[in-house]
């Protein structure tokens, strides 16, 4: 194949953009390959042992209309081997029977479950990070406190493993990825992809590094805080609006500089996303453009990194010169899905279909978009967010910034000061009809 409507230049740009995407991809596969051992795998026997003291732990789970998943979340939570836990069932309005199931679990198990209601939303808070501050408001004396979702399965010792880490590494902030549950083909070459794109923004071997200020670990399936360490950065108040509340919370931890871990624990967090690819998608809606603080040209910006990244190199292989920077693109993709897929626990073989994963992520980019810029705003939860509201509350830019003042500022100040400034906001609030 030639290119005859271009200059020598226009081939000769093409070539060194095809060796430069090439040695893009090569690096970061051999730091992958290098480094991803140095990333604690806590379903190893090295933590068996659990913990050398036994710290109070809560877990909140936020439910809003999780009446299929809810039971066997609280039953892999009921089955923990973790002694001091207390699980706080945060109902958000659910008009299903989730209200039901947490008190049943509440009614038959006190000692560890306990069930709390909310009947109105406060204006200027997002229905889960309401939930979340209703949550641990009830579990003031635990220690340590785990964000999780309704949809979550947890080995019965993944509790005592974690808190083992944390407190072994003297973390603030510890998040255990979860394994995804996947059902069929289109599922499964969704996240095989996912996890081979997301080492392009986090390297997990970085998080614990303080200088690595972008490389930042939060999921909404295992957030693990110290309460006094998030409680210095304000709690939920300052993220109150935030759509990314997972991540969020690791970016506060990180610019606000206290000390935060990533761990592998293949097959003792279970999620599943959702069915098939089509229900994959439909699930990032909410999510991508928020992402972006619902820039248009930052998520253009993406989708044109993962066409260039990912789908260009197929076309390199139909011309001479830039055959062999496409093939060791395609051999660098090989091997980042064999080393996730051990992590992941999906076949590696799935990255011959990686074209479509990417081809999807595109699509759920431009998909959440254009939803939100139609909505003018987000649905989520069964409430309605006004696009103008979230834009302000959303910029990375400004809780980074914030986050790290806050830290400058508790370091000058006594912490006293800090708690009359998040009851003077609250007493603010009002109810949302």
């Amino acid at each position: 194949m030639t290119l005859p409507q271009l200059g020598e230049g226009g081939r000769s740009a093409l070539e060194w953009l095809a060796y430069g995407v090439c040695a893009a991809w090569m690096h970061r596969a051999a730091n992958l390959v290098w480094h991803i051992d140095e990333v604690p795998d806590l379903a190893s026997s090295d933590w068996e042992i659990g913990p050398a003291r036994l710290p109070s732990l809560a877990v909140i789970v936020p439910a809003k209309d999780e009446e299929a998943n809810l039971r066997e979340t609280l039953e892999t939570l009921r089955m923990q081997e973790y002694p001091y836990l207390r699980v706080i069932v945060v109902d958000d309005r659910s008009t299903d029977g989730t209200g039901a199931i947490a008190d049943e679990f509440a009614a038959q198990w006190p000692e560890r479950f306990e069930a709390i209601h909310i009947a109105e939303l406060p204006e200027g808070w997002l229905g889960k990070t309401w939930a979340l501050e209703v949550g641990m408001q009830h579990c003031r004396d635990a220690e340590y406190v785990l964000c999780t979702d309704a949809d979550i399965l947890f080995s019965p010792s993944i509790l005592w493993r974690a808190l083992a880490y944390i407190e072994a590494s003297d973390a603030d902030h510890l998040v255990v990825l979860p394994t995804p549950v996947v059902k069929g083909f289109g599922e499964s070459v969704v996240m095989s992809f996912f996890p081979v794109m997301a080492m392009w923004a986090v390297r997990p071997w970085k998080v614990a590094d303080p200088k690595a200020r972008r490389d930042v670990a939060g999921v909404g399936a295992f957030n693990l805080m110290r309460r006094s360490a998030f409680e210095e950065l304000g709690g939920w108040l300052p993220q109150r609006m935030v759509v990314l509340e997972d991540v969020t919370v690791g970016r506060r931890f990180k610019a606000a500089g206290m000390r935060q871990r990533v761990a592998f624990a293949p097959g003792m967090v279970l999620v599943h996303w959702a069915k098939g690819m089509g229900g994959i998608v439909r699930v990032m809606t909410k999510n991508l453009f928020s992402g972006v603080n619902f820039r248009p040209l930052l998520l253009l910006g993406g989708c044109a990194w993962i066409a260039l990244f990912f789908l260009v190199p197929i076309t390199g292989l139909f011309w001479v010169r830039t055959l062999l920077p496409s093939l060791l693109v395609l051999l660098s993709l090989s091997v980042a899905y064999s080393v996730m897929g051990r992590i992941t626990k999906i076949s590696a073989r799935f990255g011959w279909a990686y074209p479509v994963g990417a081809a999807a992520m595109i699509w759920a980019m431009l998909r959440s978009m254009l939803a939100v810029v139609w909505r003018r705003g987000v649905v989520w939860r069964g409430t309605f967010y006004p696009l103008a509201e979230l834009r302000a509350q959303n910029s990375p830019f400004r809780w980074e910034r914030e986050s790290a003042e806050l830290r400058d500022r508790l370091r000058r100040e006594k912490p006293s000061g800090l708690r009359i400034f998040v009851d003077r906001v609250k007493g603010q609030t009002k109810k949302r009809p």
